[in-house]
């Protein structure tokens, strides 16, 4: 029978550096005297002591993990990490119930974005800060920041960083170890949400709410400080900024990490699926915009063009900002927002869905079956990027839709038995489990998760959690052959 001792002893030890994170809102709770420091440091002593009891308890047990072991560690990991991160929460907010703060730290932590809270304009900043760095954790990944740590502690991290990093190409390495791989990821994602926090601040945000958008930007989190989301601002500087930087989050890390070690712009134009997203947002920005201004929703084609490239990008990216209440837009453009969550963004990004090169390899392998209905004979391998796609890959990616469709049928079903109407549950779930954030009608970005029931916002935190883990990660926990010996 398969043990989960061994599991235990490194999420032991994985909480104990969780419990490290709480020092920043601890620290944001001191400058701004908002009340909450002894809410925050009591959260942070449970979280060390529950991880320190699970690693004197489970010591006997440490060994190598093997490669089943990170299916279940990363599982673990983002289910035991979002639990506990809700105390705080509990301690703050009033009435807030263990559902509802689960809700709201898994969908941080998995960058979903979506709120069940009212009243973030009045929020403890400390309490903001909190949500937003679960964001900014969650987007790189916790699982690949634990493989640089790990190591030191004796524990391998090749099985966490392919049972957690997205996309189905998980092999290559950006240096010789694995642990200096997670270190080059993470360089480059802090010096981007740097860059972001400064340009935010440049463009007239207080340092609070620059830090907050950067680290949900940057990790395509969509967490706001306010109601409103970024239309508070209604600034179509900080839209341009937030659009530039939500792009380099869609984009895989990896090929920006080869374009600052060889300091040359090329890597990005080598990389067939970064022009595929580019290119797919932008042509979808002119349409939908063009559709707008025709349909008389807008007047000024400017207009359109600002509130379309906003809110599409955010949507597209699985970032979840809003500018406006584009749920109001005739429903053509807001269906292909979500759409486009499904599919747009690069593997190795921050982003959910299929990720584009799964749709690339979807695309051709279509493309190669229709050919061979014609020339049955033909020799015809896929390729991207002038790469031989083996074709391993590519019946991984066939399973992995029929997963994806399959989930999403089958929780969307739960919700409308529920009780939701079926826009409302179908946009649900495919934000969900896109990370995306806001869905439609009930769920709108003019709403938020509130209005679900317990049961319905469970299906959706759910969803999340598949959606973050891209599925296999967590269906295969499922299966009798996980747990045979």
């Amino acid at each position: 029978m398969y043990s989960l001792l061994p599991v235990l002893n490194v999420m032991g030890m994985m909480l104990i550096f969780f419990g490290v994170t709480y020092l920043m809102p601890i620290a944001s709770s001191l400058i701004y005297a908002d009340g909450t420091t002894w809410d925050f440091v009591d959260a942070m002593a449970l979280c060390l002591c529950v991880g320190a009891a699970i690693v004197v308890l489970t010591r006997r047990y440490k060994r190598e993990l093997r490669p089943r072991d990170g299916f279940l560690l990363v599982t673990l990991a983002w289910v035991l990490m979002a639990a506990i991160a809700t105390v705080p929460l509990m301690l703050i907010i009033d009435g807030l119930s263990f559902t509802d703060a689960f809700f709201e730290t898994m969908s941080g932590l998995t960058t979903t974005g979506a709120t069940v809270l009212i009243g973030l304009d009045t929020l403890p900043p400390s309490a903001n800060l909190w949500r937003h760095e679960l964001n900014w954790l969650g987007g790189m990944g916790i699982i690949v920041l634990a493989v640089a740590i790990l190591p030191l502690l004796g524990v391998g991290g090749m099985q966490l960083y392919k049972a957690e990093t997205p996309g189905p190409m998980k092999d290559s390495k950006l240096t010789p170890r694995i642990a200096g791989t997670a270190k080059a990821l993470w360089l480059v994602y802090f010096g981007f949400t740097a860059a972001c926090i400064g340009a935010l601040k440049l463009a007239g945000m207080n340092w609070l709410d620059a830090i907050c958008h950067a680290f949900a930007a940057l990790s395509l989190g969509g967490f706001s400080t306010y109601d409103a989301s970024v239309g508070q601002f209604n600034s179509p500087l900080i839209e341009g900024i937030l659009i530039v930087f939500m792009m380099i989050a869609g984009i895989n890390f990896a090929t920006h990490f080869v374009a600052w070690r060889g300091r040359s712009l090329r890597a990005y134009w080598l990389d067939a699926e970064a022009k595929a997203f580019v290119g797919l947002i932008a042509s979808s920005i002119v349409v939908c915009a063009l559709y707008l201004w025709k349909t008389d929703t807008y007047e000024d084609l400017g207009e359109a063009l600002r509130h379309v490239a906003f809110n599409l990008v955010s949507i597209a990216t699985d970032c979840g900002f809003a500018s406006v209440d584009y749920d109001k837009w005739p429903i053509f453009v807001p269906l292909w927002m979500l759409f486009l969550s499904c599919a747009s963004v690069s593997s190795g990004s921050t982003g959910g869905g299929i990720k584009m090169i799964r749709t690339l390899i979807l695309i051709k392998q279509s493309f190669r079956e229709l050919e061979k209905l014609i020339h049955p004979s033909v020799v015809n391998p896929i390729r991207i990027g002038g790469s031989v796609i083996p074709t391993s890959i590519t019946g991984a990616v066939l399973g992995f839709i029929f997963l994806y469709a399959l989930v999403v049928g089958e929780l969307t079903f739960f919700l409308v038995a529920s009780g939701l109407d079926f826009v409302s549950a179908f946009t649900a779930i495919i934000a969900c489990i896109n990370n995306a954030g806001p869905g439609l009608n009930v769920v709108g970005p003019a709403q938020n998760y509130q209005a679900l029931t317990d049961f319905q916002t469970w299906i959706c935190s759910l969803a999340m959690l598949a959606g973050r883990l891209e599925i296999f990660s967590l269906v295969v926990l499922f299966t009798p052959y996980f747990w045979r010996k």
